[in-house]
């Protein structure tokens, strides 16, 4: 294969990557996907206040927001102040169980 055969299989190639799409998270807003660079958003996350503190619940929340950082907040836990438009933190109690969810 020539040098140029070469440089153009390689630009189709990107070509092609760049043509996949990522697949939707059911009951997620396509313009809230995660890593798209949107802001979070907490709208519609109530339902996961008072639910355990998982791995699934963390990814679900993580999906629902759209926020590209995610962070479990453990009871009685120092955070930092700064704010984050695409960051939402997720407090939990004790025993597990969920009792705040907010972007920043």
């Amino acid at each position: 294969m020539t040098l140029t055969r070469f440089a153009l299989a390689g630009s189709l190639a990107a070509l092609a990557a760049g043509c996949v799409t990522t697949p939707q998270t059911p009951g997620v807003p396509a313009d809230r996907m995660p890593g798209d660079g949107a802001t979070c958003s907490a709208d519609g996350t109530e339902q996961f206040v008072g639910q355990r503190a998982t791995t699934e619940t963390g990814t679900a929340i993580r999906a629902r927001t759209g926020a590209e950082i995610f962070q479990w907040v453990p009871e009685g836990s120092a955070v930092t102040m700064d704010y984050r438009e695409n960051r939402v933190r997720v407090s939990y109690d004790r025993a597990m169980t969920i009792t705040t969810i907010a972007c920043g």
